[in-house]
């Protein structure tokens, strides 16, 4: 029997799932995502050489690659990475690290993996597509021109580790820093509205003030009546009218179509809006249906490839959606032709991707229910039923407008009517007035004749004052992006994550409010970087790449375009000069951490911290440890703490976070306060050391009725904090029963339980250098060791000690991995 065919995509899970649809006659692996990739500690770009990029393969997927080498060995290899940019690059990468040549028919695409599709993709190969390559590699090679010249600038300038700044990223966070100051400026207006109810002719309505001497109430955002004085003026005078009639009354039929089906960037808001998702969260749970579920008749993608912003749907779906709309509605739910959609793109060769789509129409959320986890049930859901009603009639409303005539003033009532649901039966009320952007109305109107006499029975003033534009979330930013052209629908959730952790925002509920720090470089980035962050400059740059994947621009004159203003740009910045020879300083890295460093060394030895350190404050307290000491305020990494101020010799630690006030439910003893994870994700638990009590959204004062422990806010609903009560909305993960000191420490003692002998079983898998094998054999795992090991090698020991913990860490990293995928699911 000859070899099996090796087919190589990105995803394990998908590796399985295609694996099984692809029978014994193929070997299925991942790569794992990028294999290579420029040095993660220099350039890597030879700007002189056309921008020439030197890749090298990234040290975590050497023994993947090598794995991928040896597969391949005299075996016919097909590269099925991702259908997009990103996928393309990834199997270019493969392809040259295997030593294959490109322009053979290799590369196959899956769109959904179904056994039809995938069996019928591997069967019609193509070559790499060194357009899209190049397009890949124009971005990549510009993002780390700008982000490894200008993320150091930031730390330097700001005096902080870890500040980056990218095309995307700065620009999203402008959006936000700008809506935030537009906040912060806006007045707020009063303005006063009139409600009249009226009888006629027995039939009693309701109908706001339109005009006043044929001027509008409200228009153009300007009003009218802005004062209680004024209101009440106005409403004594249309009290005062002796005789009001039916004025025009127009009656029409309305329609309201259905949207169309998602692209990534609207099922991103889509899941914001509706399931209260963050863009990041949305795509994990949309790989997961789109790689491959375990059903009866085995493993299948449920959804089509969700990076794309086509609205365009395939032959064969459209045929089997418009078989099943009749069946399950009835006749009068299906268009006579097919719903057509109008995309960012036309429908041309270069347009290969279909909207996110189910791959199979008949598999209700219903009928796959039982197979799926609740948040993968949430999203699938939320994507069959868009895709079903885009290919449904339009609801239809009736609609009528009615004016209500007296002296000089004119009120208008409107009542709309749903007289056919359409897409609505499907979709949903809700659903479908976030996708139009507004409410569907329905207020009954009673049939009203021109002429007819009125009575005003009632007239109401109320108050209003106009309110600031909202914060942006992830919904609304991810919508404002696309509309501006700036980034792509697989950069919007890594982009938002980034800012996050870069601690440039943070969240309120929904809400996505910048930082203090994240405005300070916003407003630094627009005056010394101003095409960094211009709308206009980042906007050309993905049109200009768009260019590239079509064949119409040359790469490396592209990537001049734009680095060229940013490096006179960056040529303008003050470089901060030692103090010591006067040569200018620079950001370096050593296994500490970031510090800065005169460029003249080794002549010049001049260093200096990156964050200058805090001294620590006195608190005036007595350490309740040792008796001698004075407890002292301390200021880490992670924000503050207290300790002894005779550390080491009394090692007394306490938290210090901002207290909510509130009595911990669980364990009585401590309160609950305010932490921050390495993340700058905010996360809320108990300060009693033997309570291991955790949310990730704020608790609130409020009691649930159910069970007595605090209520949590979830935005627009609440939530129980008791993990046992049927109302709980916290982590699911949270250990039951055990203290949190407990639980540390058994994380880290499971690994040392592991004997040599279990340990060096994985030698051969764990991608060890041969220097770290030999001194793991030498030593056998003991760190006492170490020192004969070094005399036997003729190597120092201070090496030999960072051979041995390099290779003890990923050998307990292998064993851990093997034995957690023996455990039992559920333990």
């Amino acid at each position: 029997m000859p070899d099996p065919t090796l087919v190589v995509v990105e995803s394990p899970a998908k590796a399985k799932s295609i694996q099984k649809m692809l029978g014994p006659g193929y070997e299925v692996r991942a790569s794992k995502g990028h294999v290579a990739d420029l040095p993660e500690h220099e350039l890597g770009v030879d700007v002189e050489a056309d921008f020439t990029p030197h890749y090298e393969v990234k040290k975590d997927k050497q023994p993947v690659v090598q794995e991928l080498k040896r597969a391949a060995q005299g075996r016919r290899v097909l590269i099925a990475t991702d259908p997009d940019r990103e996928g393309e690059a990834i199997g270019w990468h493969v392809a040259r690290l295997l030593n294959l040549d490109p322009r053979d028919p290799m590369r196959v695409e899956f769109h959904e993996i179904t056994p039809r599709v995938v069996q019928a993709a591997v069967q019609r190969p193509r070559p790499i597509d060194q357009n899209l390559v190049n397009a890949q590699q124009a971005r990549r090679v510009l993002d780390r021109l700008v982000g490894y010249q200008l993320s150091p600038v930031l730390s330097m300038e700001f005096r902080r580790r870890a500040l980056s700044a990218g095309r995307v990223q700065s620009v999203a966070l402008r959006l936000l820093v700008e809506r935030e100051e537009e906040i912060e400026r806006f007045q707020p207006q009063e303005y006063w509205t009139l409600e009249g109810w009226f009888e006629s002719e027995g039939q009693r309505f309701a109908a706001e003030l339109h005009s006043v001497r044929g001027e509008r109430v409200q228009g153009g955002g300007s009003f009218l009546i802005t004062s209680q004085a004024q209101a009440q003026a106005i409403a004594e005078q249309a009290r005062a009218v002796a005789v009001y009639q039916i004025g025009e009354v127009e009656r029409r039929e309305r329609r309201r179509n259905p949207p169309p089906p998602f692209t990534t960037s609207t099922l991103q808001q889509a899941a914001s809006t509706r399931l209260g998702w963050t863009a990041g969260r949305t795509m994990r749970v949309a790989q997961r249906l789109y790689e491959g579920v375990e059903l009866p008749e085995g493993p299948v993608g449920l959804i089509t490839y969700m990076r794309t912003d086509s609205t365009r749907v395939s032959q064969e779906a459209l045929a089997e959606v418009r078989r099943f709309i009749p069946e399950r509605f009835g006749p009068g739910y299906l268009p006579e032709k097919p719903n057509q959609f109008a995309g960012k793109k036309a429908a041309s060769a270069q347009d290969a991707h279909e909207a996110i789509r189910p791959t199979a129409v008949e598999r209700t959320p219903e009928a796959v229910r039982r197979y799926l986890t609740e948040e993968e049930f949430r999203l699938y859901q939320l994507i069959w039923q868009r895709f079903v009603a885009s290919q449904m009639t339009p609801a239809v409303y009736d609609q009528t407008t009615a004016s209500v005539v007296g002296g000089e003033f004119v009120f208008r009532a409107v009542g709309s009517v749903l007289k056919f649901d359409g897409f609505l039966r499907v979709y949903g009320r809700e659903e479908a007035e976030e996708a139009a952007g507004r409410p569907l109305e329905e207020r009954r109107l009673p049939p009203l004749r021109e002429k007819a006499p009125a009575t005003l029975e009632e007239l109401v003033p109320e108050q209003h004052f106009t309110e600031p534009p909202p914060r942006y979330t992830d919904a609304s930013l991810v919508k404002t992006l696309e509309e501006m052209g700036i980034g792509r629908p697989s950069t919007y959730a890594p982009t938002i994550e980034t800012l996050e952790r870069r601690s440039y925002i943070e969240r309120q509920g929904k809400a996505l409010k910048p930082t203090p720090l994240g405005r300070e470089v916003t407003h630094y980035l627009i005056r010394m970087f101003p095409d960094v962050v211009a709308y206009d400059f980042t906007a050309q740059l993905e049109a200009r790449l768009d260019e590239i994947e079509e064949g119409k621009a040359h790469w490396p004159k592209v990537v001049r375009e734009f680095y060229e203003p940013f490096l006179e740009d960056f040529q303008k910045v003050p470089k901060k000069l030692c103090p010591e020879c006067g040569r200018p300083l620079e950001l370096k890295v050593s296994r500490f951490g970031q510090f800065l460093g005169c460029t003249g060394y080794p002549e010049c030895r001049y260093t200096e911290r990156l964050e200058p350190r805090k001294p620590p404050e006195p608190l005036g307290e007595a350490c309740p440890q040792c008796g001698q000491g004075q407890l002292v305020r301390r200021f880490g990494r992670y924000g503050s703490f207290i300790s002894c101020d005779r550390y080491p010799a009394c090692t007394y630690t306490r938290d210090e976070a901002p207290s909510t006030g509130l009595e911990c439910p669980k364990c009585r003893a401590g309160e609950v306060v305010r932490k921050t994870s390495k993340r700058g994700r905010p996360y809320y638990r108990c300060n009693n050391p033997a309570c291991d009590f955790l949310v990730f959204d704020p608790p609130q004062a409020e009691k649930c009725p159910l069970c007595g422990w605090n209520e949590l806010d979830k935005g627009k609903s609440r939530a129980c904090s008791n993990p046992a009560c049927e109302r709980y909305g916290g982590p699911r993960t949270q250990a039951k029963g055990r203290p949190r000191a407990e639980k540390k420490t058994s994380k880290k003692e499971a690994p040392l339980k592991a004997s040599w002998a279990e340990l060096e079983a994985f030698l051969p898998l764990s991608g060890l250098t041969p220097e770290q094998a030999e001194v793991a054999r030498l030593t056998k795992g003991q760190q006492k060791a170490v020192p004969q090991a070094a005399s036997a090698l003729g190597r120092s020991e201070a090496e030999t000690l960072r051979l041995f913990r390099q290779a003890m860490f990923r050998l307990r990293m292998e064993y851990g991995k093997a034995r957690k995928a023996k455990e039992p699911v559920g333990t």
